[in-house]
């Protein structure tokens, strides 16, 4: 598994292969988790929202409806790295919810270095609202769009790592 903006790349649209494959993006939480979709021809990611759940359970359950509601091919989930590259507690538990989603889908994961993602969407969503109250609650869907859009920003070097 290689370390990098992006990795354990596996099943993407080859250039001879004129198929389309559709991404969902997501930032997870233990609260919230954030949701994208975009795909390898638009190359553009747009929010779809937030899944507010604190059970497992539920916010799997969450997650398989999303992916079949999107027709979703592939998952890019946001590690989040220390600064140092490490991984921390939270990547541990990112790492264990893509697990289960991978075995409960059957759909193929892609981790994304989302070390800055939700101060982007910060950014993002500062520059269009003023209140902070509307500034919070888009940000996890936010977060998830500019970890796919990173992803699918960069999908002609992942597709030449595969």
């Amino acid at each position: 598994m290689e370390i990098g903006n992006s990795f354990a790349i596996d099943n993407l649209q080859s250039p001879i292969d004129n198929t389309v494959v559709r991404y969902l993006g997501i930032d997870y939480g233990q609260k919230r988790i954030g949701l994208a979709v975009g795909d390898s021809q638009s190359r553009i990611a747009t929010p779809i929202g937030t899944i507010h759940e604190t059970k497992a359970d539920r916010q799997l359950a969450e997650s398989i409806n999303r992916i079949e509601e999107y027709a979703v091919n592939a998952l890019v989930i946001g590690l989040p790295l220390n600064m140092d590259g490490s991984e921390g507690p939270q990547a541990k538990e990112t790492r264990m919810f893509a697990d289960q989603l991978a075995k409960a889908s059957g759909k193929p994961v892609h981790f994304h270095d989302e070390r800055l993602s939700s101060f982007s969407a910060q950014e993002l969503v500062g520059k269009i609202s003023r209140t902070r109250k509307k500034k919070r609650r888009p940000i996890d869907s936010i977060a998830a769009q500019v970890i796919l859009q990173e992803f699918l920003d960069n999908l002609d070097q992942v597709e030449s790592k595969g």
